[in-house]
C-alpha cells in the first residue's frame, strides 16, 4: 500500500539535495515496509564507488545508544548498580570522583570537565596520534569536575568513554568483543563493528570534506579514542534490526527498559533523547564528527524508523530528519532553501580577517572568497556573507549563521574569542 506521503516526501528530498551534495543514504521504514529509500554520493571517491543501502557508515554519537544498553545488559544480570559510585567499577588506574554515579555517566550529569573545546588540544591534535589509555585518562579526563554531579546536563563524551571502560572491566571483555557478543550476534547485526582505526572494514564509506571547493579525505582521527562514545560502525538494515529490539524490548527486562527509556535533565535518557511530539513519543540520536552526519527516530508507538547515514557533510541530518518526521506525520513544511548571500566586498570581509586562537580559528581572505582556516592551515571552509557580522558556510547547511560581533575596540569576537592583534 502506497503512504499518502510517499510523493511528498519524495519531491521534498529532491529538492533538497538538489541544494545539497549528500553521501549516504536516507530510508524511512514504517511497520517493517521500507516506504523510502535514498543512496546517494560516494562510498569512495578514489575508486567512484558509489553508496547503496548496504553501505556501512560510522555512526559517532549514534554509539552512545548501544553502550548505554550494554550498561544495562550488565546490570540486569546484577554485576553493577547504577546508582553505585562508577569506581566500584572501574579499574584502579581510572578512579574519578567517587560521587560520580554510573546513573550520571549515562545521563550527562556527571559535571567532569568537558574537553571537546577549541581552547584544548585534544580535538585537534591529540586525537590524530598514539593511543595510551592511561594517558588520556590523565591528561584529559581525570580534570578538576566543573559542578558537583547530578546538578546540571552537559554533554560529554568522557562520560560513554568511562562507561566503556566499566563494561570492559566489570565482562572482563574488550568493548568490541562485549558489543559483539551480547548485542549484534543475538540480533544479528551482521553489518555491525567497533572501528578502533585499524582494521579492514569492508563495504565501509570513506568520510570526506570540502576543502576550498573541492572534496578531500577527512583529517585522520584515531577511534580508539572514541570507545563508548563513538567509532561504531553500521548500516541501514542492522539499525532497524536495532529499532526492533527496542520497540519489541527484547535483551533487557522490564525493568531495565524502563530505566533506560526513562527521560533525565534536558530530556536525555540513557544514550537516547527523549521528545514528544505529533502526540507520541520520539527516541532519536544524532552523531556529528569529521566528515559524519547521522540521525535515528525511533517512532515505537507507530512502528517508525528514520535513518539518515551519511560520509560528508554537506547535510544538516537534524533539519531533515526533522523535515522526514513532519511530513510522514501530516504536517506542514517549508520547502528547502539556502541562506540568501549578501554582496560583500574585500574591505568589509578584512575587518574579520586574521587569528582568533593561534592554530585553530583562523579567518583568511583569499581568491576573492573568505576562508575559516582549521587544523594548523590544512584545512580551508568557505563562508559568505548573509547579514552584518554573520556567515554561514558555502557548502553545509547551516541552521543558524556564524555571529561576529565587534568590540567598542573594532575587533571581532568568533566563537567567544576577540580577534589578535596583529603583531
Amino acid at each position: 500500500m502506497i503512504k499518502p506521503y510517499i510523493n511528498k516526501l519524495k519531491q521534498y528530498i529532491d529538492q533538497y539535495l538538489e541544494l545539497w551534495d549528500f553521501f549516504g543514504v536516507i530510508q524511512v521504514i514504517q511497520r517493517g515496509e521500507v516506504v523510502f529509500e535514498r543512496s546517494s554520493g560516494y562510498a569512495c571517491l578514489e575508486f567512484g564507488i558509489k553508496n547503496t543501502v548496504d553501505s556501512r557508515f560510522t555512526l559517532a554519537s549514534v554509539t552512545k545508544q548501544f553502550t548505554a544498553f550494554a550498561v544495562m545488559l550488565l546490570h540486569d544480570k546484577g554485576h553493577l548498580d547504577l546508582d553505585r559510585p562508577a569506581n566500584d567499577y572501574l579499574p584502579a588506574r581510572l578512579q574519578i570522583p567517587e560521587n560520580i554515579t554510573v546513573h550520571h555517566l549515562l545521563s550527562h550529569t556527571s559535571g567532569l570537565y568537558n574537553f571537546y573545546q577549541f581552547a584544548d588540544d585534544f580535538f585537534d591534535r591529540d586525537n590524530r596520534g598514539y593511543y595510551s589509555r592511561d594517558e588520556y585518562f590523565a591528561d584529559y579526563i581525570m580534570k578538576q569536575p566543573v559542578q558537583e554531579p547530578g546538578k546540571r546536563y552537559d554533554y560529554n563524551n568522557s562520560n560513554y568513554n568511562l562507561l566503556a571502560w566499566i563494561i570492559e572491566h566489570v565482562s572482563g571483555l574488550a568493548f568490541d568483543e562485549f558489543m559483539a557478543q551480547h548485542i549484534y550476534e543475538p540480533l544479528q547485526m551482521k553489518g555491525s563493528t567497533i572501528d578502533d582505526s585499524d582494521k579492514i572494514i569492508a563495504g565501509k564509506s570513506f568520510n570526506y570534506t570540502k576543502n576550498y571547493d573541492s572534496y578531500v579525505r577527512c583529517p585522520y582521527y584515531n577511534e580508539k579514542f572514541s570507545i563508548g562514545a563513538g567509532a561504531m560502525v553500521s548500516n541501514c538494515a542492522d539499525l532497524f534490526k536495532w529499532h526492533e529490539c527496542l520497540r519489541d524490548r527484547k535483551l533487557l527486562s522490564a525493568e531495565a527498559y524502563e530505566r533506560f527509556f526513562t527521560a533525565n535533565m534536558n530530556g536525555y535518557c540513557y544514550g537516547l533523547e527523549h521528545s514528544r511530539v505529533y502526540g507520541t513519543d520520539r527516541y532519536a540520536h544524532g552523531g556529528d564528527h569529521l566528515g559524519v552526519a547521522t540521525y535515528i527516530q525511533s517512532f515505537f508507538a507507530e512502528d517508525l524508523c528514520i535513518l539518515i547515514l551519511s560520509n560528508n557533510e554537506a547535510v544538516n541530518q537534524y533539519k531533515l530528519g526533522h523535515a522526514i518526521a513532519d511530513i510522514v506525520h501530516g504536517a506542514e513544511v517549508q520547502a528547502p532553501s539556502k541562506h540568501a548571500e549578501m554582496p560583500a566586498g574585500q574591505e568589509t570581509l578584512a575587518l574579520y580577517c586574521g587569528t582568533y586562537l593561534p592554530g585553530k580559528i583562523q579567518l583568511e581572505y583569499t581568491g576573492g572568497k573568505l576562508y575559516f582556516v582549521r587544523f594548523k592551515g590544512s584545512l580551508y571552509i568557505e563562508l559568505y556573507t548573509v547579514a552584518e557580522g554573520k556567515f554561514v558556510q558555502r557548502y553545509y547547511d547551516q541552521t543558524e549563521p556564524y555571529s561576529l560581533p565587534v568590540n567598542e575596540e573594532g575587533r571581532p569576537q568568533f566563537f567567544g574569542f576577540i580577534k589578535q592583534e596583529t603583531q
